[in-house]
């Protein structure tokens, strides 16, 4: 049964280059049906919702519409609110007061528990609303889709930006010997394995959370590569953590975590520079790219912008056609040409979980990333990286003795 009433979206958690393309598929499909009425966005996410903080998308001038293609970060704005039960009480009345029966959220794992709770609720009370979750993250820990349509831009940045990173580091390979990119990730590597695309250009050794630090073997690996290669390049994920468990480095004052009781990630980089020049002697230096890692504009995947889009239109098509509580997948096709196609997992399946890096993703001694690793992500950067070049080095014959240092 096809119901009739008005749709809302909003987008949650940490902006992607690409969460506006999911907006856009999914105004472009809202408008393909007469059971929707007006299109609704939520200003700062569920947040927003709460406080009947709307915008009437209806209204925006098509080209607005059409720029949300290549337009990085959220233009609804986004929140990390975690709901109480009155909370809840509330999303139901602001939803009845404005005839909402299409409930489209944009998020990761707690987004995907916030949306299930939602529709759980709605039932409960006898309010035919469709809920549907729409995947974003640029971790790729959401379980039960090949990918997550924002990790693809964040991948590709972090490709390219290492390449540079990598052939700074050699070109002051005298000046600076250690360089560590500290890159994002809490539970899972992803975007920590995404610097081993840069090829030619990829770190020397890379270390993921997936796998537990040991300190005698990181500094191990780490003088290794210097005698062999004379400078060292290291991606590290922030979400390091101790045989025991515990965070290898991170800020711990109750000021830093978010409303879902994560702790702020930070200090990771330091720490690992700290370690490499007192017990190495060796001169280091930290890179940490930021929150540009996961909205980055100039890197956006346009296989990542393309899936994204259609991750949303496919929310509100289901949705239309009687489908509520599930979340959008991405389903990878049979070889040989790469492409995806859209799938349906039940929000609660999702909610609150998440996908590891496969061990075989990593080599063995928990200091790089397999082959089998990079088939699986290269086709998601949407098209070729910088096409650097690294001299041949034809050497001059030398006529002098050497000079004295």
């Amino acid at each position: 049964m096809k119901a009739k009433g008005n749709l809302v979206i909003g987008q949650s958690g940490g902006p992607t280059a690409v969460i506006n393309n999911s907006v856009w598929g999914a105004l472009r499909e809202a408008e393909r049906h007469v059971e929707i009425g007006e299109v609704y966005g939520m200003v700062r996410g569920i947040q927003g919702f709460l406080q009947e903080d709307l915008w009437d998308l209806r209204r925006e001038d098509q080209a607005r519409i059409d720029g949300l293609r290549l337009t990085p970060s959220a233009a609804l704005g986004s929140c990390r609110y975690r709901l109480t039960d009155d909370d809840y009480d509330r999303v139901l009345d602001v939803s009845r007061a404005h005839d909402i029966r299409y409930f489209c959220y944009i998020g990761g794992g707690d987004t995907m528990h916030t949306t299930s709770e939602i529709g759980r609720r709605a039932a409960a009370s006898g309010y035919e609303m469709r809920v549907m979750g729409i995947p974003k993250t640029i971790d790729n820990d959401l379980p039960f889709t090949d990918h997550t349509p924002g990790f693809d831009s964040a991948a590709r940045y972090e490709a390219i930006t290492c390449m540079d990173i990598v052939r700074d580091t050699r070109a002051l390979r005298d000046t600076e010997s250690i360089k560590i990119v500290a890159t994002m990730g809490r539970n899972t590597g992803w975007l920590t394995a995404a610097t081993a695309l840069a090829d030619d250009y990829s770190p020397d050794l890379i270390y993921v959370s997936e796998l537990a630090f040991d300190r005698g073997r990181f500094l191990a690996d780490v003088e290794a590569a210097y005698r062999q290669r004379g400078c060292v390049v290291i991606a590290a994920c922030e979400g390091l953590k101790n045989a025991d468990g515990s965070l290898v480095a991170a800020r711990q004052d109750s000021l830093n975590t978010d409303a879902f009781g994560h702790p702020e990630l930070g200090g990771l980089g330091q720490y690992l520079v700290d370690l490499a020049m007192s017990e190495l002697h060796l001169k280091a230096r930290l890179d940490k790219p930021g929150t540009m890692q996961r909205s980055a504009g100039l890197f956006i995947s346009t296989v990542d912008a393309a899936e994204a889009a259609m991750v949303g239109a496919a929310a509100v098509r289901h949705a239309v056609g009687g489908t509520s509580a599930y979340m959008v997948t991405l389903e990878r096709c049979a070889e040989p040409a790469y492409s995806c196609t859209t799938g349906l997992v039940p929000l609660q399946d999702v909610a609150n979980q998440e996908k590891l890096m496969p061990r075989d993703f990593i080599n063995a001694e928990g200091n790089q990333v397999t082959q089998t690793f990079k088939d699986y992500a290269r086709p998601l950067l949407g098209g070729p990286l910088p096409a650097y070049v690294t001299l041949a080095g034809h050497s001059v014959p030398r006529r002098l003795p050497p000079q004295a240092r």
